[in-house]
């Protein structure tokens, strides 16, 4: 029985050390003025390299003057894979694209299309296609003031949004509202897609409740848990305080190799208290780490309707970390119940814990 349990462990492990990486985000945020449409896309620079290809001299290096030398051919992909229409009409952009790259792994692209007169607006972002399949673009709509009057989750399947732009006034009320429901389901999804797919997160819950025996001290340590990263999310998600995601994913990685270290060394001797006071200070980063979802699509201050994604994001993390908890809790109570098992449970899992962290902090760091 140890043999399968260290197996299904090591197992486990390696799906984890796979699939670290959350599925692909963009943003476009689309302005209309009185003489023009003005779209920029925010790429992960990752995801981009994959269809352009940037390190020219192969050394795993990208330079400055790569990066410059790319710009042409990043404007030609996102421009020819991006259609614009204007009352039922293509229309094409003024090759006035500019392109940039910032330190944040981030690439930025912006078309301009000169219109005069606009009743509706489609838009078909086609790039999606040669994108992962999971890949989704955070699109909205703003007016020259800046206001969103508009927005959807692009993905993959559903790539086209047409807008009426002649009756936004008309229907503010009725169009906000379906907007305002959309989104809430959009990044609802996204929050639970994102715990599920989020090993690290995972991982570090899983060896803050592997020593609990029973509901109480379970439902403590989660709580605790749920109200620090939602205090981090939010300030992040509001552009309050903000680290970069190079000091933040080293740090979640760290977490979990010192709760992983503290199981192997302190064993019983974790009260409830200490293990919940240690979860809320390092649920405070992770809570960092799940706002890096909502900057990578542009989301960061009230203006830009931060409200509704943040509260639904939220929420779907927290359904995901309850439905995980509800299958692994029972598992993990029910092994401590068979004496032979128990004994080894939390010093074996503790220990490949603190061998996934330690792989993630090295990848982090001085892999990365």
């Amino acid at each position: 029985m140890m043999i399968r349990i260290i197996g299904l462990i090591f197992l486990c492990l390696q799906l984890h050390t796979g699939l670290a990486h959350p599925p692909g985000l963009s943003s476009a945020d689309l302005t209309v003025k009185p003489d023009s449409l003005v779209i920029k896309f925010t790429y992960s620079s990752q995801d981009i390299e994959a269809l352009v290809p940037m390190d020219t001299d192969g050394d795993a290096e990208v330079s400055d003057d790569e990066l410059g030398n790319a710009t042409s051919a990043v404007s030609r992909l996102v421009s020819g894979q991006f259609k614009m229409h204007v009352d039922g009409k293509e229309i094409k952009n003024a090759f006035s694209n500019t392109v940039s790259f910032d330190n944040k792994n981030n690439t930025h692209v912006t078309l301009n299309f000169p219109v005069q007169q606009i009743h509706t607006l489609g838009i078909d972002s086609k790039i999606l296609s040669k994108l992962p399949t999971d890949h989704k673009q955070y699109l909205t709509i703003k007016d020259v003031n800046g206001k969103e009057i508009g927005n959807k989750m692009l993905t993959q399947k559903d790539s086209v949004f047409e807008f009426d732009l002649q009756n936004v006034s008309a229907t503010a009320a009725e169009t906000a509202d379906k907007q305002a429901n959309s989104t809430f389901i959009d990044f609802l999804k996204l929050g639970i897609e994102h715990i599920l797919t989020g090993y690290d997160h995972l991982l570090f819950l899983f060896s803050l409740l592997v020593i609990t025996r029973s509901f109480w001290p379970a439902i403590q340590i989660i709580t605790f848990f749920t109200i620090a990263h939602s205090i981090t999310l939010a300030l992040a998600g509001m552009a309050i305080v903000d680290f970069p995601s190079s000091i933040i994913e080293p740090l979640i990685a760290a977490t979990i190799v010192y709760v992983g270290l503290e199981n192997i060394f302190r064993k019983d001797h974790v009260t409830t208290k200490q293990r919940c006071v240690l979860t809320f200070f390092f649920g405070l980063i992770h809570g960092f780490g799940f706002a890096g979802v909502l900057r990578e699509m542009g989301i960061s201050s009230i203006e830009t309707g931060i409200l509704v994604p943040l509260f639904s994001f939220n929420l779907g993390v927290e359904l995901g970390q309850i439905a995980v908890a509800s299958i692994v809790l029972p598992i993990i109570w029910q092994l401590h119940k068979q004496e032979k098992i128990d004994r080894y449970l939390v010093p074996i899992g503790s220990v490949l814990t603190c061998l996934a962290g330690g792989y993630w902090l090295l990848e982090r760091t001085v892999l990365s």
